[in-house]
C-alpha cells in the first residue's frame, strides 16, 4: 500500500518494488505518479469497491485495507477471514502525513489548517506499526534509503527486528503529529496538559559532568551556525542560552562575557572595540574560559584583542574574513554565528516527578516604566545607567545586585542567599578591579525588605537605585535615600532567576 503526500524520492522505491514482483495498491495522486513511471499499480477503489468520497477525506478507511494490514499471519482465524472476504494481506505500507505543521507556520487560517489534519494516513501508520510482527511500515520519505537497502539485501523480505525498528519510528512520527495538532488547538483552549515533541536531536559529549549522559533536543542550526571549533557541550549550551537571552535585550552595540550563566562583564558603546574593552575590564579574571557574545559584527580590530583571551565560545552576527582567520588560530575554540535571538515564548524544566512551565520573562523596562519614589530624581545619564543595570540584573541568578556606570558593568553579586551579601560581593569585586563607585548606580532583581542595602550602597558612593518595589518596608528605604540625597525608582516588575 503506497499513499503519500510527498512524492519526491518515491520513484526509486516503487521501481524496486516492481522489480521484486510486489503488488502495489495506491490512491489518487500517488497512483497517478506511480503509473506515470510506467510501473503497474492497482487503485484502492478496485480493492474496496468504493470510490474516494468527501473530497478525498475518505479513501483508505475500509475493512479490505485495514484487514489486510492488521491480519495476524500466525492466527488461523485471521487468515480465514481474509480468505472469506477476499482481502489480500498487505505486508508493506508506505505512507506519510499531510504537512500540518508547515501549514500552521505559513499563517494559514483555521479551515486550511484543519484540512491538513491527516486521518487516513495516521490510521494506516498506527495499524501497520501495531502489526509490526507481519507488516513493515515506512512513515517518512527520510526512511526511503533504509527501505531500499533492506529490500535489496533481503530480496523483498524484512526481519522482525527491522519491522520493530520501523514501527518504533512510526509511532514517534504519529505521536509528534498528534502533539502538534493538540498544541495548535490548545493555544486557545488552554487545557492543563504538558505535551511537547521535539523530534530533532543531537548527542552531547556528556552532561554537566563527565559521568552524566546528555542530549540536546531541537534544531540548533536554526538559531546558530558553527564556523569552527569542537563539539558544543552541555555546559556550553547553558551559557549560550543565557548569553543569547541577555544580548536580545540590547539594541545598542554591546559586548558581554558570561561565566556559569551570569554576566561577569558587559558594556554598551557606539564603538565595538570600546565596548569590548569595557566589558573585559569588568572582570578579566572570570572572563578566562568564558562565553563572549556581541550584537555587532566582529572586525579584525576587535578580533585581535579578543584573541588575547582564552575563552570557550564566541557568538556574533557576523565576522570579517580577517577576524575569522585570527579567531580560528585556536582549534577547539567554538565560533558561532547568531542567526536570530527569538527564543521560545514558553520555558519548561523537569522538577521532582513532573515538569513546570512558565512564560519567558520578556519584560524590558523603559523610561516610561520608571516611577521615581524619592525627592531627588535621577538625571538622564543615571536613567540610562539604571536601565542598563536593570537588563543585566534580570539575567543574573538571584539574589542579584548589579553596579554600573557609563554603560558598563562594574560588578555584580549573583546567586547569593542574601541580598546584602550580593551587594557586598559586588562592591568588593568592583574595588578589587580598581573601580570607583562614585556616581555609579545599583539595580536589584527584587525589592529591599530593609534599608540596609541602600545604606551600604550610599556608603560606597552609589547615587541612584532601581528596584521593583513592593515591600511593606519600602518607605524605610525611600526615607534613607531622601535623607542622603539618593535617587530611587521602582519598576513594579520583579526579575527573579533561579
Amino acid at each position: 500500500m503506497v499513499s503519500v503526500y510527498h512524492k519526491d524520492k518515491l520513484d526509486a522505491v516503487v521501481r524496486l518494488l516492481d522489480e521484486l514482483g510486489i503488488t502495489i495498491y495506491s490512491t489518487g495522486g500517488t497512483l497517478d505518479f506511480i503509473t506515470g513511471l510506467g510501473v503497474k499499480a492497482q487503485s484502492v477503489e478496485s480493492l474496496t469497491g468504493y470510490p474516494s468520497i468527501l473530497g478525498g477525506r475518505v479513501k483508505t478507511l475500509h475493512p479490505k485495507v485495514f484487514g489486510g494490514i492488521l491480519a495476524r499471519r500466525s492466527h488461523a482465524q485471521d487468515m480465514a477471514a481474509l480468505s472469506e472476504y477476499g482481502i489480500p494481506p498487505i505486508d508493506l505500507v508506505i505512507v506519510d502525513l499531510y504537512p500540518f505543521e508547515e501549514t500552521v507556520r505559513s499563517g494559514a487560517g483555521m479551515q486550511a489548517v484543519v484540512e491538513k489534519i491527516d486521518i487516513g494516513g495516521i490510521s494506516l501508520i498506527r495499524a501497520a506499526a501495531k502489526n509490526f510482527a507481519d507488516t513493515l511500515i515506512v512513515s517518512s520519505r527520510a526512511q526511503y534509503p533504509a527501505l531500499i537497502e533492506l529490500l535489496q539485501s533481503g530480496k523483498g523480505a524484512a526481519t522482525l527486528a527491522m519491522r520493530r525498528s520501523f514501527a518504533a519510528q512510526a509511532f514517534q512520527q504519529s505521536s509528534h503529529y498528534d502533539t502538534a495538532i493538540f498544541n495548535y488547538f490548545n493555544v486557545q483552549e488552554k487545557l492543563p496538559a504538558f505535551q511537547q515533541s521535539i523530534p530533532d536531536s543531537m548527542p552531547l559529549r556528556y552532561g554537566e559532568n563527565p559521568h552524566q549522559e546528555a542530549r540536546f533536543y531541537g534544531r540548533l542550526n536554526d538559531m546558530l551556525e558553527q564556523l569552527h571549533g569542537k563539539e558544543i557541550s552541555y555546559n556550553n549550551l547553558l551559557d549560550i542560552d543565557a548569553a543569547v537571552a541577555l544580548i536580545g535585550d540590547f539594541s545598542e552595540t554591546t559586548f558581554a562575557v558570561l561565566k556559569h550563566n551570569n554576566a561577569c562583564g558587559c558594556a554598551s558603546d557606539n564603538h565595538p572595540l570600546t565596548a569590548w574593552r569595557k566589558a573585559l575590564a569588568g572582570d578579566p579574571v572570570s572572563a578566562f574560559g568564558g562565553i563572549i557574545i556581541t550584537n555587532s559584527p566582529v572586525d579584525a580590530e576587535c578580533a585581535k584583542e579578543i584573541n588575547e583571551l582564552f575563552f570557550e565560545v564566541i557568538i556574533a552576527p557576523d565576522y570579517s574574513g580577517e577576524a575569522l582567520e585570527l579567531l580560528q588560530t585556536k582549534k577547539n575554540r567554538i565560533i558561532l554565528v547568531l542567526k536570530n535571538t527569538i527564543l521560545p515564548a514558553v520555558q519548561f524544566r523537569s522538577l521532582l516527578n513532573g515538569a513546570v512551565q512558565q512564560n519567558r520573562d520578556t519584560a524590558v523596562e523603559t523610561p516610561n516604566d520608571l516611577t521615581p519614589v524619592t525627592t531627588k530624581k535621577p538625571s538622564e545619564k543615571e536613567i540610562s545607567d539604571l536601565l542598563f543595570a536593570n537588563k543585566l540584573v534580570k539575567h543574573s541568578k538571584s539574589n542579584a545586585i548589579v553596579l554600573a556606570r557609563d554603560g558598563q558593568l562594574l560588578a555584580s553579586g549573583a546567586g547569593q542567599t542574601s541580598r546584602v551579601d550580593a551587594l557586598k560581593q559586588a562592591i568588593a569585586k568592583a574595588q578589587a578591579f580598581g573601580f570607583s563607585l562614585q556616581g555609579a548606580v545599583m539595580a536589584s532583581d527584587a525589592f529591599f525588605p530593609f534599608p540596609d542595602c541602600v545604606a551600604i550602597a550610599h556608603e560606597a558612593g552609589i547615587t541612584a537605585v532601581i528596584q521593583p518595589g513592593g515591600s511593606i518596608n519600602d518607605e524605610k528605604s525611600t526615607s534613607y535615600c531622601n535623607e542622603n540625597s539618593m535617587a530611587m525608582v521602582t519598576t513594579g516588575v520583579r526579575h527573579f532567576k533561579h
